[in-house]
């Protein structure tokens, strides 16, 4: 009998039950061939002893791993903890493991946690690294399974899910127009992310079909989604002169960083300076004040990524078609 510190091993198990370990890792691993009087004396065993299956050791001696890769860019970032949730609370359904690979936006980082579908060591990947890194995964866009979340390319043969990030923007920058504001600046991220050219292109029209200019001294780009950027880039923007009125920021990050450059300046928001954000993360709502953002349904969309990658590793040759999911404009007392 094993000790209380000593997990019992499957020869444990064997021995308990009368049978051989063969039979044991078949009941483990649910296959047929045990009889099912067989199946409950070792079931009976396994809960009498303790025992635990060692899933890793069962990953590496079969085909289908039940391993699922999530790849994210920044694991800091709050928006993505909401998308990792409904992806994994799919998987565990399903009987999957999640493993979550910070990525770092690094092609050559991503393209080694691929190699774990490659040696079949995970059985599908979901994607939320820019849709620029993507590309590099291109030509394996059929042979391995794996589906984009938020960033995507609908030029590659790979089922997706995100928002329409043009639209998106546009209402946001029409909210603020519809309040009057003439002067709006736009806190931008990284380029190499189709969201932020996406919600630039639609910053851009919805001033221009409203027959507005837009300054390029109201325009910021930063390199992270950090508060500390976005406070930066506010205090840069607000010290020229006709500073804007308005800004939009494209992730709640961004946005809380100008509430606090706001602050610092002794701009009053909304009187002095509107605020609007992008994704609404759950500090949105306790921001002081509460900001006005475009909400994606975060969790929705790990969970239909999960749905959409499932369906392709049910049947690998089906088509699997991209989804957008609605947006929704959430007005609090920033704007």
């Amino acid at each position: 009998m094993p000790s209380k510190t000593t997990p019992a091993s499957i020869a444990a198990v064997a021995a308990h039950a009368g049978v051989s370990v063969a039979t044991v890792s078949r009941v483990m691993n649910d296959l047929d061939g045990v009889r099912p009087p067989t199946r409950d004396k070792v079931l009976a065993s396994v809960t009498a002893l303790g025992y635990r299956m060692n899933h890793l050791a069962r990953n590496l001696r079969t085909a289908a791993s039940r391993l699922l890769l999530t790849m994210v860019p920044d694991v800091g970032n709050p928006f993505y903890s909401e998308i990792v949730r409904g992806i994994d609370s799919v998987a565990r359904e399903h009987g999957y493991f999640v493993m979550l690979c910070d990525t770092g936006a690094d092609e050559g980082r991503e393209s080694a946690y691929f190699d774990l579908l490659r040696t079949h060591r995970a059985d599908g990947a979901i994607c939320l690294d820019p849709d620029t890194v993507q590309h590099a995964l291109a030509n394996e866009s059929t042979a391995l399974p794996w589906v984009a979340c938020c960033e995507f390319d609908p030029g590659i043969a790979v089922p997706y899910v995100g928002v329409d990030n043009y639209r998106a923007a546009g209402d946001a920058v029409r909210h603020l127009i519809e309040r009057g504001h003439r002067r709006i600046g736009l806190i931008n991220s990284d380029q190499r992310y189709r969201y932020a050219r996406e919600r630039q292109r639609g910053y851009l029209d919805a001033l221009q079909a409203a027959g507005l200019q837009a300054q390029a001294g109201w325009r910021r780009q930063v390199e992270s989604l950090d508060y500390d950027a976005g406070k930066l880039a506010t205090l840069q923007m607000m010290a020229q002169p006709d500073a804007p009125t308005a800004v939009f920021a494209v992730s709640d990050t961004l946005a809380i960083g100008v509430l606090s450059a706001m602050r610092q300046l002794n701009k009053r928001v909304p009187e002095d300076v509107a605020v609007i954000g992008f994704d609404d993360i759950s500090l949105a709502a306790q921001s002081w004040p509460p900001l006005t953002t475009v909400a994606q349904p975060m969790r929705l969309l790990g969970e239909t990524a999960a749905k959409l990658l499932l369906l392709r590793l049910a049947d690998p040759e089906a088509t699997v078609r991209g989804v957008l999911l609605d947006h929704h404009l959430v007005k609090r007392e920033s704007s």
